[in-house]
């Protein structure tokens, strides 16, 4: 597996998937991928590509492990806890209807945790929660809304009686009023146009094999799209060091607002 092969296998990826592996972190990706062409017993990128493309399912699973679509709801409880009881009703307080972007969201575990909590919050409040993901497998399953009794291990009794509905296989299945609320839509991080106006921006345990540079623009994307006075929420892994130079300022630790004065883009 030389340097040829692997920048062909990248190329061949890109093309395909629109997924840049130039913006990653070269030597975490070159490994992590190594390692799942060895397992397959493969001697090079390009044939291991090659093979997996010709099965939609097998090709799924390897865009999966690529983009690592690992969630739950309420993950890690004691930030959403914050987001519940101080984030939200602080901008509740600017604004009576929310925009909220859950960005990478996997299998939805992510949106439809926030649609719990508006709904809990301001039952009579239609907000708006955009979910976006690179992955269009993963989409599917967030937008069929069925999970394991694992995936809901953080929820309440309360809320699970409440917002699920037990199938007869012992999955769960969100009811319709929370996942009527959610719009999921496919998006790149990394090349597509951002959307603006948001209230809110989640983007949790996304960026860990990006490269510095891909994550400043990201970030200085995000700003751009909030509002003045947004606030973006990143994981507990990803504290934002130069959040100052992209005209942050710190709301909380691993919560990030735009200034009030900042002017909307």
């Amino acid at each position: 597996m030389d340097e040829k092969d692997w920048a062909l296998f990248k190329k061949k990826l890109n093309d395909k998937t629109g997924i840049d592996l130039q913006l990653y972190k070269e030597p975490q990706m070159k490994r992590r991928i190594g390692n799942l062409v060895t397992r397959s017993e493969f001697k090079s990128f390009t044939a291991y590509f090659d093979s997996v493309v010709k099965n939609k399912e097998t090709f799924a699973e390897f865009i999966e492990y690529l983009t690592i679509n690992v969630s739950e709801f309420f993950r890690n409880p004691d930030k959403f806890s914050k987001i519940e009881k101080e984030i939200i009703p602080y901008l509740l307080k600017r604004s009576p209807k929310l925009n909220i972007w859950s960005a990478g969201c996997s299998i939805g575990a992510e949106p439809y945790t926030l649609s719990i909590i508006m709904k809990d919050l301001t039952p009579n409040v239609r907000h708006r929660i955009l979910a976006t993901d690179l992955d269009v497998d993963i989409l599917a399953k967030a937008r069929k809304g069925v999970y394991t009794d694992a995936e809901l291990k953080a929820m309440s009794k309360d809320r699970k009686v409440k917002y699920f509905t037990k199938n007869a296989d012992g999955t769960f299945a969100v009811k319709p009023e929370i996942k009527s609320v959610v719009e999921f839509k496919r998006h790149n991080l990394l090349k597509d146009r951002f959307e603006v106006g948001f209230d809110l921006i989640l983007c949790r345990n996304v960026v860990i094999y990006f490269t510095e540079e891909a994550k400043e623009q990201l970030y200085g994307n995000f700003f751009k799209s909030l509002k003045p006075g947004g606030i973006l929420f990143v994981g507990a892994t990803e504290a934002i060091l130069n959040y100052k130079k992209l005209g942050y300022t710190s709301y909380q630790p691993f919560f990030y607002q735009k200034p009030e004065n900042s002017g909307a883009d």
